[in-house]
């Protein structure tokens, strides 16, 4: 008995003209949905959710003041390192109309909630330099407009030791010459931000100012720049961001899939009445993953 192979061509059946234009719309449902997420988290959300954050922020510092509980160096009363993300202090730019809390650290995701204290730097009002670094565009773009400031121009900031004041001595961009050394009991408050258009910087931007008046205290320090992750630094990403932003393009995917298959069983309409809202839930969690891969002053 002769048995016969069927041919190549018979065992590769052709997709049908259906079925490849309803995998075309699939992608092409992806990729819009990606697209609207990422503009309406970077116009629309990502702004909300750094007022929400700042005004938590502030009732939260706002109460260690009274309490006396504020943070006055790199540790707390117990020993213990400040918390990445917890206030610190608030700075005010009268010609920036800026009055916002600063949180430690300064990683992409700490970024999104206000402006960073760089945490191997003094708080402000002490001796020495302080760093604070901001976003360019998204979430507020609390240091969009640092590039505004004049020399003379004031910066106030609050800590748990007072009030302290600084007049901006200038801006640098790359290639310019690095402020002097700190004589001995002063104090320099450094702006990081970034340069170019809102949504397309191209470098980075330092405003120096220096410190009014008397010091506070300045309490030991215990942490080094060696200790900082490569996350802390100006214009860095968040690497481990990645699995999270993986997950979520998966959701994404599985989304649009599940709006293509249910318009064919259940009706177009239906199905997008019920999918589109989902589908655009994953592309906005795919958006606020991208912000944390991104460079953290965008």
């Amino acid at each position: 008995m002769t048995t016969t192979m069927p041919s190549l061509d018979a065992a590769i059946r052709p997709v049908p003209a259906s079925e490849r234009s309803r995998l075309v719309g699939t992608s092409l449902l992806i990729v819009a949905a990606l697209a609207l997420g990422v503009v309406a988290y970077a116009l629309v959300l990502s702004p909300l959710r750094y007022e929400r954050d700042q005004h938590v922020a502030g009732w939260a510092f706002r109460a260690q003041l009274a309490a006396g509980t504020a943070p006055v160096g790199q540790v707390t009363p117990a020993d213990h390192l400040i918390e990445p993300g917890a206030p610190v202090a608030t700075v005010s730019i009268p010609r920036l109309d800026l009055d916002d809390v600063v949180l430690e650290g300064t990683t992409s995701t700490i970024l999104q909630s206000g402006p960073g204290h760089r945490r191997d730097t003094v708080l402000p009002g002490q001796a020495g330099a302080v760093v604070l670094m901001g976003r360019h565009g998204a979430y507020g773009g609390v240091f969009g407009r640092i590039g505004e400031l004049r020399v003379g121009d004031v910066i106030t900031t609050v800590t748990g030791q007072g009030t302290a004041t600084y007049a901006v001595a200038g801006l640098r961009r790359a290639g310019d010459p690095l402020p002097d050394v700190l004589p001995a009991g002063a104090g320099r408050l450094t702006l990081v931000g970034a340069t170019g258009p809102r949504w397309a910087p191209t470098g980075v931007l330092r405003v120096d100012a220096t410190l009014v008046g008397e010091a506070f205290p300045t309490p030991r320090a215990v942490l080094s720049r060696t200790v900082l992750g490569d996350d802390e630094a100006a214009f860095a990403g968040d690497a481990g961001a990645w699995p999270l932003l993986v997950l979520a393009l998966a959701a994404l995917t599985a989304s649009a899939v599940l709006v293509t298959f249910l318009s064919r069983w259940w009706g177009r309409w239906q199905a997008w009445v019920v999918g589109v809202p989902l589908v655009l839930v994953c592309a906005t969690l795919v958006a606020q993953q991208v912000f944390v891969v991104l460079p953290n002053l965008v």
